[in-house]
């Protein structure tokens, strides 16, 4: 029986950033009751997950798609796209395994490949690579605080929140802003 491959990203939703994947393959020795859909993790629970996964797993791979392409190519191209990099970066020899991606869609890998709607909070493989996703994600927006403090990233993470809104008021949009999601001029007006 093949192994699973679970696909999952972090990001679709904020209006800054990149959009991040990860890919993970977990043994059936795993203790998956750690596991949960990152989304119903806090982040102590994440951060205590992180390294039970990144020791645990049989292989991992990071992917994402950069602000600029999500603006050429759209959300969820670019999520397709960093769950395609996540997957080649794992560096698993053998072909033997299928990978579920949580949601409607697929990318481009070469093994089998299937969608599965709330696969974050079915499938142990596919939860792993949530909170890998997201806890790498959460990372490099507090990195980019470091380089644009007046943004707040380190709290909002990019998310639309009223804080984001009000700081892209105050300073304007940021270089590594998602010019393709729309901010209403009603939204800023706010603030």
């Amino acid at each position: 029986m093949p192994l699973i491959c679970g696909l999952d990203e972090a990001g679709r939703g904020p209006l800054a950033g990149p959009v991040y994947a990860a890919a993970v393959i977990l043994p059936e020795s795993f203790p998956f009751e750690l596991l949960n859909d990152s989304k119903k993790l806090n982040e102590s629970q994440r951060n205590k997950a992180l390294p039970l996964i990144l020791e645990g797993a049989i292989a991992y791979g990071l992917g994402w798609a950069s602000p600029q392409e999500i603006d050429r190519i759209n959300i969820l191209h670019a999520s397709l796209l960093a769950m395609k990099r996540a997957f080649h970066a794992m560096e698993y020899p053998n072909p033997e395994i299928e990978a579920i991606t949580d949601g409607l869609y697929i990318p481009e890998i070469p093994v089998p490949c299937k969608a599965m709607v709330k696969a974050d909070a079915k499938i142990p493989a596919v939860m792993a690579a949530s909170i890998l996703a997201k806890t790498a994600r959460d990372r490099v927006m507090e990195r980019y605080s470091w380089i644009y403090p007046e943004y707040g990233y380190e709290k909002h993470k990019g998310y639309p929140t009223r804080e984001h809104f009000r700081r892209i008021a105050q300073f304007g949009v940021s270089p590594i802003q998602r010019h393709s999601f729309s901010i209403k001029k009603s939204q800023l007006e706010l603030f």
